[in-house]
């Protein structure tokens, strides 16, 4: 299935679900995971707080999203991927900044969240667009 598939027959509702959800793992990951072993990955606990924290305001908007909107779903959509290209580059600046301080594991697992974001971004922009397209053609 090629990501037109994906975009056309996904639902809203079921993007913010999974929005929610990986962003809610991505707060688990940070504020439990990586800052447990802060050595390993090389990014400060302050700063993994902080991100984990920016990741878990992510995950409530989603789900609130998920539970609360009916119709019109494209500003939302198209708020949360906004947001979240917005969170995917102040982990990419941070990497950046702290290049030095960083490990493989650290920078590998900073460079996949990245990736794994910017995905889910072109979907929710390409599913908004869509939504507004057809709301444009009644």
């Amino acid at each position: 299935m090629n990501s037109k598939n994906i975009v056309e027959k996904t639902s809203p509702k079921i993007l913010f679900l999974v929005d929610s959800l990986g962003v809610f793992l991505t707060a688990l990951m940070l504020g439990l995971i990586l800052t447990t072993f802060e050595n390993v990955f090389g990014m400060s606990k302050r700063i993994l707080y902080i991100l984990s924290l920016i990741a878990f305001s992510y995950s409530i908007y989603s789900f609130a999203c998920y539970l609360k909107i009916k119709t019109n779903w494209s500003p939302f959509l198209k708020g949360i991927a906004f947001a979240n290209l917005l969170y995917c580059l102040l982990p990419i600046g941070l990497v950046i900044y702290m290049w030095s301080e960083l490990t493989k594991i650290g920078l590998t697992y900073f460079f996949l969240e990245a990736i794994t974001i910017f995905g889910l971004v072109v979907v929710e922009l390409r599913k908004a667009n869509m939504l507004s397209k057809q709301k444009a053609s009644r």
